[in-house]
């Protein structure tokens, strides 16, 4: 499958690799968001949010306007952006809250352990979410240094609680911290630029996960950022001002970058882990769908990159991207070999950045195993995708390069063409089922032939 870069925005970039000294390997900081949606900041189009760092950062890299997370809910897209394989494959296919067995396998290969193999320091700030909350913190279980291959780590198993404010629930390599005052994004930022400081050697490359709270609920917000929206209501003051706290955070990262002269050689990754929650002051760009559902406002989130030199500043593209995709990427930049004994669904997005082709051997595909939502599965094959129900017997299609908001359903239109997606998002489902637990696919197996009406 081939996705080209299109008409429809200005997209101009440099040509990528490590230049003429390749021992000048790039920092690699992932950046991620709680429950932001496509709609939540400026630069995506909020008439009303205040976002000048997630601006300043769009206006020195590129803004994919058809970037995606890996899946409607959180876990699932984290532990993708780590592995680059699909939810399920990688053993986390579902929210993880409470008690259950889904979790990060120790047999998956997550990028900061590859980086880690080939010299890289490696950091993880924030929130974690890839264990059940019984097993986070529980030295029975790997945790994120043995998880995600992390030398140092902050984070906690879910939500910064009670709140954003004056969080007590964080984990410093596998000591509690207790309370620390102030608000959930700046103390991350804080953490991940106290790392970057005094903890990293300024000889070595490094790999930096900053996985903010902001802005999953329980919201709280600091009142110098809610009290810049005086003419909205209480709500929607402390959700706008809680992005802004985010942005600000991420404004001290990048001010630290640009302090220690590191700036320059450092991509920066800004994303989220899924569409926002309706009703707490998110918004989906008028989008279809919200958290939780695998129509577009579910899924499609900001999604932003930074790498001066290598990336035009301000550039532009709708060409289709997804959390899968950071993990070849980063491998691809410093000319490691993906993993041969498993299937990586992402792809690298440097010839993106060389403004060339770019092609996928596995679809774009979702499924959220959360919810009673009804649009639980979603593929995407260049310009098509299907959506779907749980046991695949209701479908919707969609040209979606034309119809971003999902309004025109072509699946009575179109009965050949939805025949066609309909084979491909079984084959592909399938073939992800088979690396997921067993027993749950062997339930699940027939029904689902049946439900999308397969005669193999």
């Amino acid at each position: 499958m081939k996705i080209h870069l299109t008409a429809l925005f200005s997209v101009l970039f440099l040509s990528v690799g490590l230049g003429e000294n390749p021992a000048e390997k790039p920092n690699i900081i992932v950046v991620l968001a709680d429950d932001m949606g496509w709609g939540d900041c400026a630069t995506y189009g909020h008439k009303v949010i205040q976002s000048p760092n997630i601006d300043k950062l769009a206006s020195q890299g590129v803004k994919f306007t058809q970037g995606y997370s890996g899946s409607g809910v959180c876990s699932p897209s984290r532990s993708a952006i780590l592995t680059g394989r699909t939810p399920y494959r990688n053993g986390v296919w579902r929210h993880l809250s409470g008690v259950h067995k889904a979790h990060l396998r120790a047999s998956e290969i997550t990028y900061p352990e590859l980086l880690k193999e080939n010299g890289y320091q490696t950091c993880h700030v924030g929130k974690w979410h890839l264990l059940s909350r019984q097993q986070f913190g529980n030295d029975e279980y790997p945790q994120p240094g043995e998880q995600g291959g992390y030398d140092y780590w902050m984070t906690t198993h879910n939500n910064a609680e009670p709140s954003h404010k004056n969080p007590d629930n964080f984990i410093r390599n596998g000591v509690e911290v207790g309370e620390l005052e102030g608000y959930s994004a700046p103390l991350v930022a804080d953490e991940a630029i106290m790392w970057m400081k005094e903890h990293r050697d300024p000889a070595k490359p490094f790999a930096l996960s900053v996985w903010f709270h902001e802005p999953h609920k329980p919201i709280a917000t600091d009142k110098k950022f809610s009290d810049l929206y005086p003419d909205e209501t209480p709500k929607k003051s402390r959700y706008y001002g809680n992005i802004t706290q985010l942005d600000y955070a991420l404004g001290q990262i990048m001010k630290t970058l640009d302090d220690e002269g590191i700036a320059d050689n450092t991509m920066i990754i800004f994303s989220s882990d899924n569409g926002p929650l309706i009703g707490e002051g998110g918004e989906v760009g008028g989008l279809r769908g919200h958290k939780r559902a695998d129509f577009e406002g579910g899924i499609r989130v900001p999604f932003i990159v930074r790498w001066p030199g290598k990336i035009k500043a301000g550039s532009v593209s709708d060409v289709p991207v997804i959390g899968t995709d950071i993990f070849s990427t980063a491998l691809d930049i410093l000319d490691i070999d993906e993993p041969s004994d498993r299937t990586i669904d992402g792809v690298s997005l440097l010839p993106i950045f060389n403004g060339e082709t770019l092609e996928r051997k596995v679809p774009l595909f979702w499924r959220t195993h959360v919810s009673g939502a009804d649009e639980r599965i979603a593929l995407r094959d260049g310009d098509w995708k299907i959506v779907s129900n749980d046991v695949m017997t209701e479908f919707y299609l969609f040209d979606i390069q034309k119809d971003m908001y999902e309004k025109n359903d072509l699946s009575t239109e179109m009965p050949e063409k939805l025949e066609e997606m309909k084979a491909l998002l079984v084959k592909t489902w399938e073939g992800i089922s088979q690396e997921g637990p067993n027993e749950w696919w062997e339930s699940q197996k027939e029904k689902l032939r049946e439900g999308a009406k397969l005669s193999y």
